[in-house]
């Protein structure tokens, strides 16, 4: 069965995230918003993301968050979708984001993993279909 699926490779779909300096979290730092962003030049049909955290807390016990799902009937050429809000407590996670889409009637997926530490400062890029900086995960 599964044999007889072609699985083509996910290309001109990214994951971002960037910082929402609009939000005020009630600590007062910047809230985090992770996108869908299609560089395509045609729609993505029947999107789902699964997205949700695991890894090691710093006493060395294993932690796995919730994992979300997120439907969007469909995502236009060359744009982004906001999928949810992050809280930066999770940056020391792997952050998986997982996106199946159908382009026509083939089916595509791919898993986005965020290592842990890598939502810093320091490896924010601009994004232009964001127009600000973010994280970018191809």
């Amino acid at each position: 069965m599964k044999e007889h699926i072609s699985f083509d490779p996910v290309e001109g779909v990214s994951i971002a995230i960037a910082p929402d300096e609009t939000v005020a979290t009630e600590e007062g730092t910047t809230a985090w918003q992770v996108y869908l962003l299609n560089h395509n030049p045609y729609p993505l049909s029947n999107v789902i993301v699964s997205s949700n955290g695991y890894g090691i807390q710093s006493d060395g016990e294993s932690v796995r968050t919730s994992t979300l799902r997120h439907v969007i009937l469909e995502v236009e050429p060359h744009t982004a979708v906001p999928i949810e809000p992050i809280d930066p407590a999770l940056f020391h996670l792997n952050n998986q984001y997982w996106v199946s889409y159908y382009r026509g009637s083939q089916i595509f997926d791919k898993k986005f993993i965020f290592v842990p530490d890598s939502i810093v400062a320091a490896n924010l890029i601009h994004i232009a279909l964001l127009n600000r900086e973010g994280v970018l995960h191809s």
